[in-house]
């Protein structure tokens, strides 16, 4: 009995993988895989300001710096119910006037403090 269940894994794992095939020549292509990620953001290295708050659907909160060299705050809202909205803060920097890098920051939750 130990045999046959022995041989039988052994077949198993030995069967080809069911692995997706390609898509047919100037069929649908499926997304690229920057696009199936769940923290995409919607900004790229160097938009202006006006450009990265129409992208983001937030205004810009000026922060520090220079004209051309500034730090900008966004307030996101992502989600949270009725009684606890969620709002997740993004700091931009800008360098000439262009997007140079950007970092999420979610604080501490003061409800469990």
């Amino acid at each position: 009995m130990k045999i046959f269940a022995a041989a039988s894994l052994l077949l198993l794992a030995a069967a080809p993988a069911g692995a997706q095939g390609l898509p047919p020549l100037g069929g649908p292509y499926p997304p690229p895989f920057t696009a199936t990620l769940s923290n995409n953001t919607p900004l790229a290295f160097g938009m202006g300001a006006e450009a990265a708050s129409a992208a983001l659907g937030v205004p810009l909160n000026y922060i520090r710096g220079r004209p051309g060299d500034e730090i900008f705050l966004a307030f996101r809202n992502v989600g949270g119910n009725e009684l606890f909205f969620k709002k997740d803060r993004l700091y931009l920097q800008f360098r000439k006037g262009r997007l140079a890098g950007w970092k999420g920051d979610w604080g501490h939750n003061w409800m469990w403090q």
